[in-house]
């Protein structure tokens, strides 16, 4: 164990400071929120639950590291050879803080509207289905994404930023608002957000989302709720929400979900 420790530890600090920075904030909250969801749970349930492993191992860790080569030197590096738009550092005299809340806001509007789609269509239904089957959700189960759905919404997320020549850091941190926030909005805590909930996504109104019930069809934000309310998505009732997953059969590892995604809809209708 003190040998594994050492590698990693050894293998961070190879890293640029910004990476180093950014992989600490995503560890270190993986295990605050472990912390805080003991201590002020919304629902009783345990930290180890079922598909945990699947959750953490493969989903978070192995499908990242893989998908993460894929997106950026695959599709990012042939758009940006192909149009060589990344060389004209549009953004270069813009402070990272800036860029950081211009591409917060305008991806999570593309999200918004991605995600609403994807409960209407039946085919990218199938690849966002995966993420709403967890019976219990909590810091870890917004990791539980169809290997298709990453690769579209991430490209789509850090594509720009290459192109308009951001600085790697702002590509780094905008990932680490990504990886927190997802962490936070599926989180297992009794959080009282207020009227901040008119503006600043959280767990109350995303578990609603969640839900077996009618929920499920609403609440499509990520970051900020004003799209919900915007658009007439919103939907925070009074009741506890407590039944989540999908009504419908759904396996229970990871290469069967990924393979899950391409069945005859002849055979069972869509969630």
């Amino acid at each position: 164990m003190e040998n594994i420790l050492n590698l990693f530890s050894n293998k961070l600090n190879s890293l640029p400071l910004y990476e180093q920075l950014s992989y600490s904030i995503i560890i270190g909250t993986a295990f605050l929120f472990i912390i805080l969801e003991k201590i002020f749970p919304y629902n009783n349930q345990k930290t180890l639950r079922e598909g945990f492993f699947n959750d953490l191992v493969l989903y978070t860790i192995a499908q990242s590291y893989i998908l993460g080569i894929i997106i950026f030197t695959v599709i990012i590096r042939f758009v940006d050879e192909s149009t060589s738009l990344s060389r004209l550092k549009l953004l270069n005299s813009i402070p990272i803080w800036v860029q950081l809340i211009l591409f917060t806001i305008t991806h999570d509007f593309y999200i918004y509207w991605m995600h609403r789609w994807q409960h209407k269509n039946k085919y990218l239904w199938r690849i966002h289905e995966a993420h709403h089957s967890p019976k219990m959700v909590d810091w870890l189960s917004g990791s539980r994404s169809h290997a298709l759905e990453i690769l579209i919404n991430q490209s789509v997320e850090f594509l720009p930023m290459v192109l308009l020549g951001s600085p790697l850091e702002v590509i780094a941190y905008k990932g680490v608002i990504s990886a927190v926030w997802g962490m936070y909005i599926h989180s297992n805590l009794n959080v009282k957000s207020g009227k901040l909930q008119m503006i600043i996504n959280g767990p109350e109104m995303h578990r609603i989302h969640h839900t077996t019930g009618k929920g499920r069809n609403k609440n499509f934000s990520t970051k900020l709720t004003v799209w919900d309310w915007i658009f007439g998505s919103a939907f925070l009732p009074d009741e506890k929400a407590e039944s989540y997953g999908l009504k419908t059969f759904f396996p229970d590892n990871f290469i069967k979900q990924f393979l899950f995604a391409f069945r005859n809809f002849n055979k069972q209708k869509s969630d």
